[in-house]
């Protein structure tokens, strides 16, 4: 994968394109969006750092958001073991939120990476059967209400343009556009 700002992005392929093999998918418009203060819209109060024992609940909604949004399984090729250790290492760190009810995600995200500056939220899932009732709105505004206040001053993540349900919910946990991301997957 390369990612980054777009303009970026587009710099680096010029130079690859004609060298390298074709990539399975261009995402040439990806709004980076932050969030830096504390949200107004209401919070999920059952959203909250997800604990060691739920680890079993939570990877295989890890995998279904993985396979939805990459095209692929991080399963595939031998891959279990390795992603596996990184939802483990995720909820390790207290890095992984999500709201389960009866063994069942209803709602998770992680923090994929964190400085004193800044943290980037990753692998924000609804349960498909629960979509549309709001529950991502909530779910990001308690991530990064909890995020803000204990693990950086500034929340960041990026989205495909064309996925107008999470953009909207984005926006109404108070994130806003500074940028556009490009990715390009092989």
């Amino acid at each position: 994968t390369i990612v980054g700002p777009h303009e970026a992005v587009a710099l680096i392929w010029a130079g690859l394109e004609e060298h390298w093999p074709r990539p399975r998918d261009f995402r040439w418009n990806q709004p980076h969006l932050v969030a830096t203060e504390i949200p107004t819209a209401p919070r999920d109060p059952l959203v909250r750092r997800t604990s060691k024992d739920e680890t079993d609940a939570l990877y295989p909604a890890c995998v279904a958001m993985y396979t939805e949004e990459v095209g692929i399984s991080p399963e595939l090729d031998g891959g279990r073991d390795l992603y596996r250790a990184r939802v483990n290492q995720l909820v390790g760190r207290g890095w992984s939120f999500s709201r389960i009810e009866d063994g069942r995600v209803l709602f998770k995200a992680e923090v994929a990476c964190a400085t004193p500056s800044a943290c980037q939220i990753q692998g924000v899932y609804v349960d498909p059967e629960l979509r549309g009732q709001g529950l991502c709105t909530a779910g990001m505004a308690s991530v990064v209400d909890i995020c803000l206040r204990e693990i950086a001053p500034v929340v960041s993540l990026y989205v495909n343009a064309h996925n107008e349900p999470a953009r909207a919910a984005y926006r109404h946990a108070g994130f806003e556009q500074t940028g556009t991301f490009a990715t390009i997957m092989f």
